[in-house]
């Protein structure tokens, strides 16, 4: 039976606005294991999780975050494959387009790609945030062009207007279509909006709330690793 890891990169955890602040100093790079797993044999598969605090899991102990609940998943089904947590509080596309290198130096079989909420409550110009997202994953693309590509829809609160948040759910569906990405068109179905599934800030979910996440992600996922 596979003994598969859990790595965590450029954890932090402070937060302003809905995903964290503009603090980016790493407070964790190192690897991590949860539990008693260790890390894999050279013929396993990677997925990396590129996000923000909600990749991160923000508030909670980072075993509860939905990377590590997706990979007790994949342990239960005994893949070969290791999970790496890439998320950072307070992230935005323009962050992670500096430091996507970085983390591709590795080879990576499935990307699951969880940004831009940031930029959404900051009013960051649609125009920019997409490029910057288009920028990523060309990178990871040119890295390893057989690589999985999948892409976590967000949503941002109504009182951005009518047109910037009906663009911006629509920027998700335009990258999915025009890069052949697996598209999970709200990460937070059924947990955006519902006190009971989210701390205090009303924003980031609680350790029940990524379990929901991480079945609506696992949905997309689970053909994919298999």
């Amino acid at each position: 039976m596979p003994r598969n890891s859990l790595i965590y990169l450029f954890v932090v955890t402070i937060t302003i606005w809905a995903c964290g602040s503009n603090d980016t100093r790493p407070a964790k790079i190192a690897e991590k294991k949860v539990a008693d797993t260790t890390v894999v044999t050279a013929s396993s598969k990677t997925i990396l999780f590129f996000g923000n605090s909600l990749t991160a899991g923000y508030g909670l102990e980072q075993a509860e975050a939905f990377p590590a609940l997706i990979l007790h998943k994949i342990d239960s089904l005994q893949l070969p494959y290791t999970v790496i947590n890439a998320g950072l509080s307070g992230e935005t596309s323009s962050g992670g387009l500096g430091r996507i290198d970085w983390l591709i130096r590795q080879n990576v079989d499935v990307f699951v790609l969880e940004l831009g909420a940031n930029d959404g409550l900051r009013g960051i110009p649609l125009v920019e945030t997409q490029k910057n997202l288009q920028a990523i994953i060309d990178k990871v693309k040119a890295k390893n062009p057989a690589v999985v590509l999948v892409l976590a829809g967000m949503e941002v609160p109504p009182n951005m207007g009518k047109a910037y948040t009906t663009e911006f759910r629509t920027m998700y569906k335009n990258l999915a279509v025009q890069n052949k990405m697996i598209l999970v068109p709200f990460l937070l179905k059924g947990v955006g909006g519902n006190p009971e599934l989210n701390q205090a800030d009303g924003i980031h979910p609680t350790a029940e709330g990524h379990k929901i996440v991480a079945n609506n992600l696992w949905e997309y996922l689970k053909p994919v690793v298999k």
